[in-house]
């Protein structure tokens, strides 16, 4: 990349950044290309799809919830390392209004979609840490981890919806983790 198209490429990932946590994941990107002081055509030549400049907006806060999930996963207790890498999704996920859908319609799909390249990695550290936990017998076997990422995509947008309740988040957390475990013969 020329010195001066890097520029421009890095301009406009900061003022997207700013843009998002602004306004949404919605935010005009003519407004992000005009904060970055170049022209719509020149966003589009470096981000073809809002999903695109997504994924790379975001690819910093993904690349730190992988190094979390290796860091957890030699974890003594395996259901609470997942826990605690699910409650770190769910507070990356509600620093911008709009990332917790974005992230549940990326999940959703095996599509290579610029967006569905940060969740493609996610997904696989979250199996390893749901693989574990499931070994350990603290999680149901029965349990995919699309199923698991797209709860708590979920529980982020209930969350970013009720932005009066901040406990939100962990009240529902915790009850997905009730349902987690392994059925009792008491339980019905």
């Amino acid at each position: 990349m020329r010195a001066d198209a890097r520029r421009n490429y890095e301009k406009l990932l900061t003022e997207a950044r700013a843009a998002f946590a602004e306004h949404g994941t919605d935010a005009s990107l003519e407004e992000v290309a005009r904060r970055a002081g170049v022209g719509i055509g020149t966003l589009y030549r470096h981000f073809p799809t809002r999903h695109a400049l997504l994924s790379e907006v975001f690819q910093g806060a993904v690349d730190e919830l992988l190094t979390h999930a290796r860091e957890l996963a030699d974890s003594a207790n395996p259901c609470e390392a997942l826990v605690t890498w699910l409650r770190a999704i769910i507070t990356h996920a509600g620093e911008y209004r709009g990332l917790a859908r974005a992230l549940m319609s990326a999940s959703g799909t095996t599509d290579s979609t610029p967006l569905s390249s940060c969740s493609n990695p996610m997904r696989e550290a979250g199996t390893t840490l749901l693989a574990r936990a499931q070994s350990a017998g603290t999680v149901r076997p029965d349990i995919p981890i699309r199923d698991l990422m797209q709860l708590t995509n979920a529980i982020a947008l209930a969350a970013e919806q009720s932005p009066d309740d901040p406990e939100l988040a962990d009240r529902l957390l915790s009850l997905a983790v009730r349902g987690l475990q392994p059925r009792t013969d008491a339980q019905p």
